[in-house]
């Protein structure tokens, strides 16, 4: 753990504030979910809670199946990072915080196609540029909540109507998962 040497008290209904810094730089939002550990020492960790993350294992399953069928990098994200990412440069992505962009792409609720001869460019990842040709990210919602994507990415050749439906499909098929 990284020292802040910011201090606050506990109010009398038990509350902390979490400085505003602190949020800015680990972008979490009013109102987001976030999840308490305690540590053998004292400690009280929070973590923003993830619900893909909670099914990293099927997340990856999914990524692999799509990724087999189409010979496409797939990823699956929350807001905050890649969880599951399969396929060729997957080691790139995998585990890696997502750019402001994409997220913006996630909350707004838009399936996005990014093609070859587009001017325009998604960036995937909050520290590097994407080495992708196309891509399609499918936003994955869940009981009505945004909650992250599905992204298949290609540098051979533009991804079409299949990939987009293939995702479109599995954002789906997370999201009733993450229902039920």
């Amino acid at each position: 753990m990284k020292a802040t040497g910011i201090v606050r008290r506990i109010d009398d209904l038990g509350r902390v504030v979490v400085p505003k810094e602190i949020r800015r730089t680990l972008r979490i939002r009013e109102g987001e979910p976030m999840e308490i550990f305690t540590g053998r020492e004292g400690e009280i960790v929070l973590k923003k809670y993830s619900p893909i993350g909670e099914l990293g294992k099927y997340a990856r399953e999914f990524a692999e199946a799509i990724s087999s069928v189409t010979g496409y990098l797939t990823c699956i994200s929350d807001h905050d990072q890649i969880v599951a990412a399969v396929g060729p440069e997957q080691k790139e992505y995998n585990q890696k915080a997502i750019s402001e962009d994409l997220e913006q792409v996630i909350t707004n609720r838009e399936c996005v196609t990014v093609l070859s001869g587009s001017r325009e460019r998604l960036e995937l990842m909050s520290d590097k540029e994407a080495h992708y040709q196309s891509a399609i990210v499918a936003p994955i919602i869940s009981a009505g909540d945004a909650i992250g994507s599905v992204i298949i990415c290609s540098n051979k050749e533009d991804v079409g109507e299949t990939e987009k439906k293939i995702a479109q499909t599995a954002s789906a098929v997370l999201g009733k998962q993450m229902e039920g």
